[in-house]
């Protein structure tokens, strides 16, 4: 008698996708494993929604998984037989359960990608590696698209993948409108007489999880209210959520896509990102139903609200993971700056005079979210100027965000707002002095500080510490043409101005924490 081959199949937490060619049939002899180990929850510090969210999605989708009569092995946090990591809980079912194949899904971060290599080349049996079956772009398609190119400009990419994958073109492979990119009508601040649509929030009680999570002694940052958790835990949910921001989301989220104000956490953004990043939805779905939205109600929603919708997933995030496959490992060790300073002590509670980082930190605490502008254009552009180490920002981006997994949030936070890759992302570093955030935001209104000072008593630090940003790094950015022309303002000031200007910045540094 011929003995059946049994396969043992790993699902990782960034891995639920349950339209993946693996679940299309059942199969007695394939078991799935899923499990919920301390090595992913304590190489960073996380954000104890973030534990939540992805403990709890993985949860449903083994639950999932089982109703279509899938075999499914489930490793809670504290099972007394949980090893705590990948490798050792597969080494003990294939031992116990005598599998003879092992196979999992090409993951999506460098440090599992070489955790898992490194355990297949131990395993006495066979094994196989699949293909995530959710990006539009393999791993290797950006490098191969810009082989022999210096530089890898988002543009290029994105227009690429609008004609590689019909998408906004016409039967010409033009753009629609004749325009490829509609991002000077993304930039408005919110009128203060504009109200946004309050958020779709859920309400799932992951109460019993949260004290796992402490019996566990895990250390998280932030807040829940775990009987009310607000972010989607299965495909269901995360389709509503889809379905909510088309519908009384998408007619604005162009528009406004940049604004700021305190008391709008959300305003017209999708916060798709968690459900994207873990693929309980896809990204061909997502744009798909944005577009027949867009084409069903064109007398409500302008182009340019739904073109830049789909420039952010079909172009931003998919080139962020094409940048991240060209250049890790080493892409992590960038620091062009030099930078060596420590993020501030109120970076863990918002508790700054600073009106703007206040509310972006105290927002991100609260709801483990903030928005691609308060990211780059607060939060971010403090840490450049005041000379924070690329390891810092890096740590506390990935672990304060439910949508941070490595291979999108180090290209954006080392990359796009840190500067840190030298300008393999970025074409110039993204800084701004108080008159951006003004411009964009109700934040200044009300602040302990003066947008409009550079120096002296309740000067905002943003003024001073940006010259000063400037003055130091002269030599690695005046020949950039990008910035160039503020060094000709920088030079036309006075002598006694810019030196007052260094000073503030320099009284500024010295007392960071007190800011």
């Amino acid at each position: 008698m011929i003995k059946e081959k049994k396969t043992l199949r790993l699902i990782l937490g960034d891995q639920l996708h349950i339209n993946h060619s693996w679940f299309e049939k059942t199969d007695d002899n394939v078991t799935y494993v899923l499990m919920e180990v301390k090595s992913e929850t304590d190489y960073a510090k996380h954000h104890i929604q973030k534990v939540l969210g992805f403990f709890a999605a993985m949860r449903n989708f083994a639950e999932e998984l089982s109703s279509k009569n899938h075999q499914v092995i489930y490793i809670h946090l504290n099972d007394k037989n949980n090893h705590q990591s990948f490798d050792q809980n597969c080494n003990a079912l294939i031992q116990k359960y005598s599998f003879t194949k092992f196979e999992y899904i090409l993951p999506d971060e460098y440090r599992l990608d070489e955790h898992l290599k490194s355990f297949t080349t131990t395993l006495k049996i066979n094994y196989a590696v699949y293909d995530s079956e959710h990006f539009f772009t393999s791993r290797n398609e950006l490098s191969d698209l810009f082989k022999g190119k210096k530089t890898y400009l988002m543009e290029t990419f994105y227009r690429y993948m609008r004609k590689k994958h019909s998408i906004l073109i016409d039967k010409e492979s033009k753009p629609l409108f004749d325009k490829w990119n509609f991002d000077e009508d993304n930039r408005k601040k919110l009128p203060q007489s504009h109200k946004p649509v309050e958020p779709f929030l859920f309400s799932n009680d992951l109460s019993d999880l949260e004290n796992e999570i402490i019996q566990s002694e895990i250390k998280t940052i932030g807040s829940v209210e775990s009987k009310n958790y607000i972010w989607p835990v299965n495909r269901s949910q995360s389709l509503l959520l889809l379905d909510f921001f088309l519908e009384h989301c998408l007619k604005w989220f162009g528009t406004y896509q940049d604004a700021m104000a305190p008391q709008q956490w959300s305003l017209y953004h999708s916060r798709l990102s968690f459900s994207l990043n873990t693929k309980m939805i896809s990204p061909k779905e997502v744009i798909e139903k944005a577009i027949d939205t867009y084409f069903k109600n064109a007398d409500e929603i302008q182009y340019h609200q739904l073109e830049g919708f789909v420039r952010q997933i079909l172009g931003w995030r998919e080139y962020m993971r094409g940048i991240y496959w060209v250049k890790m490992p080493e892409y992590a060790k960038l620091n062009y700056f030099e930078h060596t300073e420590l993020l501030p002590n109120w970076f863990w509670t918002g508790e700054t005079k600073m009106n703007c980082i206040k509310h972006a930190i105290q927002q991100s605490l609260l709801h483990s979210y903030a928005h691609h502008i308060q990211r780059l254009m607060i939060t971010g552009n403090f840490a450049l100027m005041a000379g924070i180490h690329p390891d810092e920002v890096d740590a506390w981006y990935l672990g304060i965000y439910i949508d941070a997994i490595e291979w999108v949030e180090i290209t954006n936070t080392r990359g796009m707002s840190q500067f840190a890759d030298g300008g393999i992302v970025g074409s110039k570093p993204y800084i701004s002095s108080a008159t951006y955030i003004n411009k964009m935001s109700s934040y200044c209104s009300g602040c302990y500080y003066q947008h409009d000072k550079k120096v002296g008593e309740k000067s905002c630090p943003f003024n001073s510490l940006y010259w000063n940003f400037y003055d130091k790094h002269e030599i690695k950015l005046s020949k950039n043409p990008r910035v160039s022309m503020m060094y000709n303002v920088w030079r036309k000031m006075n002598p006694e101005a810019r030196a007052g200007i260094l000073d503030q910045a320099e009284y500024y540094l010295k007392n960071i924490n007190d800011l």
